[in-house]
């Protein structure tokens, strides 16, 4: 079996979002590291976000506003 070549991504998120998030996985049978890897993968392959992104209310905008302003220079 060959090696691997990974590189880690960093990335800050609300802790509460992190707590939940973990909780979920964990009740699937996965870890982070796997979710976010099966995120990726199927972005990847699918050449899109892997479900849909809609009208969002001003919560969601803010928060993705936020993201995208603090990603900057990174």
């Amino acid at each position: 079996m060959g090696t691997t070549n990974k590189k880690p991504i960093h990335i800050s998120v609300e802790a509460n979002l992190k707590d939940s998030a973990e909780q979920l996985f964990n009740d699937l049978g996965l870890n982070m590291t796997t979710a976010i890897t099966i995120f990726l993968k199927q972005s990847v392959a699918n050449q899109a976000i892997p479900f849909s992104i809609n009208k969002a209310n001003v919560e969601t905008m803010q928060t993705i506003q936020n993201t995208n302003e603090s990603s900057v220079g990174d």
